[in-house]
């Protein structure tokens, strides 16, 4: 891997202004880098899961229409095939196959994290006593933060053989730690 930490926040920094999509690429940022401990081989992976993590919707905000084209491309010219794979798969319908476990942790992380992020912001406490009852019951509610996919959600779970509830656990003790960076208290 020739990418750096450093480089892929650089760049995602320079075609990503909105303090929420950065908060979300840290978010699963970590996610990833936790995933990869939990479902991969651990240090091996960490970094090229938590790059994954970290710039998966780097081109979402100046160009939507060509998200993630313009992000797959950038990281095949610096010859990271494994990292631009896995983020031309992070949604079932580009119709992408979920060849490595990166490739699928990432489906599974990436709409859950925003997702667990969004239940966080409507709890007196925020992430602080978050469990995955709560989240299992705001995904019932198609009002509650309805630009999530919640087919994605699943087929994320699904491709990683995981169970639904252990996911969101494993996730909100993931971010836990890191709720103050991530916005993940909520300011009364």
């Amino acid at each position: 891997m020739n990418l750096t930490r450093d480089e892929a926040w650089k760049h995602l920094c320079s075609w990503t202004e909105s303090e929420a999509l950065l908060r979300h690429a840290l978010g699963v940022e970590i996610s990833m880098r936790a995933a990869a401990h939990h479902y991969g081989e651990g240090d091996k992976d960490e970094e090229a899961w938590g790059l994954a993590g970290l710039l998966h919707d780097a081109d979402y905000e100046k160009w939507p229409s060509e998200h993630p084209q313009r992000i797959v491309d950038w990281l095949r010219s610096r010859e990271e095939a494994s990292l631009a794979h896995a983020i031309s798969a992070h949604h079932t319908s580009w119709g992408v196959p979920y060849e490595t476990q990166m490739d699928r942790a990432l489906l599974a992380c990436d709409e859950l994290t925003g997702f667990i992020g969004a239940c966080s912001l409507v709890r007196p406490e925020g992430i602080a006593t978050l469990t995955p009852k709560s989240v299992l019951k705001k995904l019932k509610d198609k009002r509650f933060a309805a630009g999530v996919d919640r087919k994605e959600v699943h087929a994320g779970c699904e491709l990683l053989g995981v169970e639904l509830r252990e996911h969101i656990q494993f996730l909100i003790d993931s971010l836990r730690p890191h709720a103050e960076e991530l916005g993940l208290i909520r300011k009364v």
